[in-house]
């Protein structure tokens, strides 16, 4: 035994001293304007797969970068750091360019991204998978811009999208192209110009927990998902504004259906401030199952062919101060103990809390309407 052991180890390569091994460990990367690297764009010169790139809080007017490594994590220090395009882009097609995969960005602030093309972004996915988390995109052509990108899936958690579009029609808020999952939750969707506040080509979306409201912006629809799929939009607070161009808050399969046809629209409350209005437009060929909403002010449920329990028109005197988005309950409105059983796996777990977070939504005895539980 004790000669094949030594055998063994002949044979063993023996390297040299001094030679990297095999994979390098991760490294941090500080980057502000005392560091060594004091942009954004030098970090991504330098970077490798599975580095983190801490920024220091404050502004990087006309820094602008494509990121090709995978597994990077990309975060604000100390504060948001802002990226302002200050008529720069990336390849000229946003602020960031995300090519590598499985990419992490936490607390940046993207603006003002602008191109001739009409889609300058903030992020350009075009790598597979990316979370972003407590980070904002304001006055940019386009929020986040995905491509068609089958293996990826794309989570937005606590983070805010305010006025971006070209007005247009074509650029939004947020726009995800065709994707492998979609999911949104905790965040805050407003003032979309022309565009929606959110479109999603993904094969499976979820929305959860979130507030859309147009504001007096000319935002079209709230929410656009307009291939259809296995879609679940629960807990959210959608208010379609006086000014938006297109009546209808959340519109299914009208650029046709592909793939899975399944969506659930559960305990949301809908806001409409037009005087006319669809709550959600379904395609032809498409079913809805809808549970447990509240509707406010003019308007069909649905235009489609749909399961409705549980979902019920009211006024604004029930909720806490409407006038400032604050649509939680009070004790006297109807909307207390009046909802259906809705199976475990399409309930919300989770209620939109300001200005862009969530909080726990509970569940004792039989549920509330709408898109808060009395406390």
């Amino acid at each position: 035994m004790r000669r094949l052991v030594v055998l063994a180890l002949l044979v063993l390569p023996v390297l040299p001293l001094g030679a990297p091994s095999a994979q390098a460990a991760p490294r941090t990367w500080h980057v502000g304007p005392s560091r060594a690297l004091t942009t954004p764009s030098a970090a991504a010169a330098v970077a490798r797969d599975g580095d983190t790139v801490l920024i220091d809080a404050g502004t990087y007017a006309g820094d602008v970068a494509t990121w090709t490594q995978d597994d990077l994590t990309l975060r604000g220090a100390g504060g948001r750091a802002h990226l302002a395009a200050d008529g720069q882009s990336a390849q000229g097609k946003a602020i960031w360019v995300i090519a590598g995969d499985r990419t992490t960005v936490d607390r940046i602030e993207f603006s003002g991204a602008a191109v001739p093309d009409q889609n300058g972004a903030g992020i350009r996915l075009e790598g597979d998978g990316l979370t972003v988390s407590r980070s904002s995109f304001h006055d940019n052509q386009e929020g986040i811009l995905t491509g068609a990108l089958p293996d990826s899936d794309v989570v937005i958690r606590r983070s805010r999208f305010v006025g971006n579009g070209a007005g247009d029609g074509y650029s939004h808020n947020l726009y995800v192209g065709a994707v492998r999952s979609l999911s949104v939750t905790g965040s805050l969707f407003a003032g979309a110009v022309v565009g929606h506040e959110l479109k999603s080509r993904a094969a499976r979306t979820t929305i959860v927990g979130n507030l859309f409201d147009d504001g007096t912006a000319t935002a079209s629809y709230s929410i656009d998902l307009p291939n259809g799929g296995r879609s679940l939009v629960a807990g959210n607070v959608i208010v379609q504004g006086p000014a938006s161009e297109n009546p209808a808050l959340i519109a299914y399969g009208e650029e046709g259906l592909t793939g899975s046809n399944q969506l659930w629209v559960v305990h949301n409350t809908f806001v409409n401030r037009r005087d006319s209005g669809t709550f959600v437009r379904l395609t032809d060929g498409a079913h809805a199952r809808l549970r447990n909403n509240l509707l406010v002010g003019p308007g069909d449920l649905t235009d489609g062919a749909a399961s409705s329990r549980g979902d019920r028109r009211v006024g604004l005197d029930g909720f806490r101060d409407p006038a400032h988005d604050d649509f939680r309950l009070r004790p006297d409105s109807p909307a207390v103990d009046r909802g259906v059983r809705v199976p475990p796996r399409w309930r919300p777990r989770w209620e939109y809390a300001a200005p862009a977070g969530l909080r726990r939504r509970p569940l004792v005895g039989r549920p509330d309407l709408g898109a808060y539980e009395l406390r």
